[in-house]
C-alpha cells in the first residue's frame, strides 16, 4: 500500500521559513517525479513545485520561483519543500504526490497523493 506522509507545517509570520518533509513507502520511490500541490480554503487544488525521478529536473509555478526550494533525498524515500519569505497568500493546505507519468503540472498526472499538512502565514 502506498503512503505518502508529509510534515513540518505550521504557523508562521510573514517573511518567515518552513521546511515540509514527505516521505513515501510502499512505491519504487526514485521511478517516480515527486511534485507538491496546495489548496487554499475556497480555491482549486494548485500545483506548486515538482522534481524529477534523479533530481535533475525541476519545475516551479510563478508563486514559488525564488522562495521556495525542492530535493530530494531518494536513500531516505523523501521529498522536502524549503519555503522562504512566507506570505499570507501561502496559507494553504500542503500535499505531496508522486507521478509515473513524469509529467509535473496537471493533477491527473498524479498517481498518490498524502492527506496535506497545513501552512498558515500570518500577517
Amino acid at each position: 500500500q502506498v503512503q505518502l506522509v508529509e510534515s513540518g507545517g505550521g504557523l508562521v509570520q510573514a517573511g518567515g521559513s518552513l521546511r515540509l518533509s514527505c516521505v513515501a513507502s510502499g512505491l519504487t520511490f526514485s521511478s517516480y517525479l515527486m511534485g507538491w500541490f496546495r489548496q487554499a480554503p475556497g480555491k482549486e487544488r494548485e500545483f506548486v513545485v515538482a522534481i524529477s525521478w534523479s533530481g535533475a529536473s525541476t519545475y516551479y509555478a510563478s508563486s514559488a520561483k525564488g522562495r521556495f526550494t525542492i530535493s530530494r533525498d531518494n536513500a531516505k524515500n523523501t521529498v522536502y519543500l524549503q519555503m522562504n519569505s512566507l506570505r499570507p497568500e501561502d496559507t494553504a493546505v500542503y500535499y505531496c504526490a508522486a507521478s509515473g507519468s513524469g509529467y509535473p503540472h496537471g493533477i491527473n498526472e498524479y498517481d498518490h497523493w498524502g492527506q496535506g499538512t497545513q501552512v498558515t502565514v500570518s500577517s
